[in-house]
């Protein structure tokens, strides 16, 4: 199954990540809604990737959620998916919160993919609203 997912990312204390080519982010504590689309091989296998890198059994990062993933003070709390839907930059700027400038959003116009978001209820509030199903992260 592929489709838009939303992770939901918490950040239990302010952190400085070095994200591959947009260089230094600083994250304050707290709750972070991260959007993303996963239509190529694997479709929604990219979640599963992107559990096992927060929680250190994998490397690899290929995208720019995996930096602030792999970061000790990060974890990732809840996956919303969209089957078989593209709403990926629609979703970021409806979601709540404010765009944390350039992050993930390299291939769009989109001013961010990664919104700093007044709490994890509000998003998954928000995304299961907009037709989303949670997946909750194990």
């Amino acid at each position: 199954m592929s489709g838009t997912y939303v992770l939901i990312v918490a950040v239990d204390r302010p952190t400085t990540v070095e994200v591959g080519a947009l260089g230094v982010h600083e994250f304050a504590a707290g709750a972070y809604a991260y959007v993303g689309s996963a239509f190529g091989p694997g479709g929604f296998a990219r979640i599963d990737r992107h559990l096992e890198l927060a929680a250190g059994e994998r490397e690899t990062r290929h995208w720019h959620v995996d930096y602030l993933l792999g970061d000790p003070a990060a974890s990732l709390e809840t996956a919303i998916t969209f089957a078989d839907a593209d709403r990926e930059c629609e979703l970021a700027g409806q979601l709540p919160g404010e765009p944390v400038a350039e992050f993930g959003a390299s291939d769009c116009d989109c001013e961010a993919h990664l919104l700093d978001a007044p709490s994890e209820e509000a998003v998954r509030g928000a995304a299961v609203d907009a037709g989303g199903l949670v997946r909750k992260a194990d």
